[in-house]
């Protein structure tokens, strides 16, 4: 009888690579944030490795002395590869993959390769391999000689060696066919946002630093059936669900893919359109890991993503998540840039009444207030401010219904 045998990939050993400047002084943070992508990406860091320097070298990323000691890090440690934190140029690739004989990537290359493997609609699927084309024709000489050195793993998802292959002509003439598709997938978001605005239904935007537990506050809420995973980029494909709160009135809350620090600006490009869900939204609700150490940078990079997209004037609501994971409760975190902050845990449900009441607060303070009696023959209209305002009072007197209701200013011309 014959033997099935399962064939398993062969996991990745790497070794993470930093350089700490005067201008950069959050390299161990950053490392550790490269090893959870290492870890989301498949691979496991078994050491990292950090050199001061007045700046990175421009022909090697890291000096001669620290090349020496990576090199015999890995023969210690039985490492794959090397995974530097900062973009490389295409120069630095090739010297320091000769220096080391090994597969060396970047942070960028990490991150585009999450998500290759993470994106599932179609409009995901193609700024994810626009990302990658863009990136690699600019390093088209690098990438050729370490080809041979790929073999397979983190790095070569995606569009795959073969595309990798194509020369500047092939490449360019496929950026420009995904271009096109992208800007038909476009074209019909456009039309969605605009029927949307016709439908005065306001948007929330969830946004925030990855894994901070955006999918699970938006599964928790709607039941949606977001992938929610302890891992970075786990959410990549907006998803939009409907919410009623307790007044009666409808929302939709969108979530949108997560930010992190030295977001590759390929990326921004091609997820643009998905990443400017906020831009159209009514409030955006800001959701923060208040577990994490550092979640005051963390804070400053999203508002930093957001204004880099043009998002300004827009109510933020800034929920601290992860209240159940925080060993002192007296933790207090401040968002002075936030309306409203609301302290929860999406996971267990704590603090979302409050949270609900809050964005009701903030969309209330959007409308306009009306008291007015219509006569029986109008009663329809209340349905219209039940569904997009908020009916503080109904009193049914001889001449008609005398109301008090809080309404959006289109519903308000509306409503006669």
């Amino acid at each position: 009888m014959t033997q099935l045998h399962e064939i398993k990939e062969q996991e990745e050993r790497v070794i993470l690579l930093g350089v700490a400047t005067q201008e950069n002084d959050d390299t161990e943070e950053s490392l550790e944030e490269l090893s959870e992508l290492a870890k989301t990406a498949g691979a496991v860091t078994v050491a990292k490795v950090i050199q001061n320097r007045e700046s990175v070298h421009p022909g090697t990323y890291i000096g001669k002395g620290k090349i020496k000691e990576v090199r015999e890090l890995m023969d210690e440690l039985s490492a794959t590869g090397v995974v530097c934190d900062d973009e490389l140029s295409p120069a630095q690739l090739k010297n320091l993959e000769n220096e080391l004989d090994t597969k060396v990537i970047d942070r960028t290359v990490m991150i585009l390769d999450i998500f290759a493997k993470r994106a599932s609609t179609r409009e995901g699927k193609i700024q994810v391999e626009l990302a990658q084309l863009k990136y690699r024709s600019s390093r088209l000489v690098g990438l050729r000689s370490s080809l041979s050195r790929l073999g397979g793993g983190i790095g070569t998802r995606g569009p795959g060696e073969k595309k990798l292959e194509m020369d500047r002509r092939l490449i360019r003439d496929r950026i420009g066919q995904l271009n096109k598709e992208l800007s038909e997938v476009k074209q019909a978001r456009e039309t969605a946002r605009k029927q949307r605005s016709k439908n005065p239904v306001p948007v929330i935007a969830i946004v925030g630093y990855t894994n901070a537990g955006k999918s699970t506050l938006l599964n928790t809420l709607t039941g949606a059936g977001v992938l929610e995973e302890d891992k970075l980029f786990a959410t990549l494909d907006p998803t939009t669900r409907n919410l009623q709160l307790e007044s009666g009135q409808q929302i939709l809350l969108t979530d949108t893919v997560g930010f992190i620090r030295k977001l590759p600006h390929h990326l921004i490009d091609a997820f643009r359109s998905t990443l400017e869900e906020a831009k159209y939204a009514d409030v955006i609700l800001h959701v923060v890991d208040a577990s994490n150490p550092q979640a005051y940078a963390q804070m400053h990079i999203v508002y930093e993503t957001l204004r880099n997209l043009g998002v300004k004037d827009k109510s933020v609501i800034t929920a601290f998540n992860k209240q159940d994971k925080l060993e002192d409760t007296e933790t207090i975190l401040k968002d002075f840039k936030a309306d409203k902050t609301v302290k929860i845990a999406a996971k267990t449900g704590l603090g979302l009444g409050n949270l609900l009441n809050t964005i009701e607060e903030v969309l209330r303070e959007q409308k306009v207030y009306i008291e007015k009696s219509y006569p029986y023959n109008e009663a329809g209209k209340l349905q219209v401010i039940r569904k997009y305002g908020q009916l503080l009072s109904e009193e049914y007197r001889e001449d008609g219904i005398y109301i008090k209701a809080y309404v959006p200013k289109e519903v308000y011309n509306s409503l006669g």
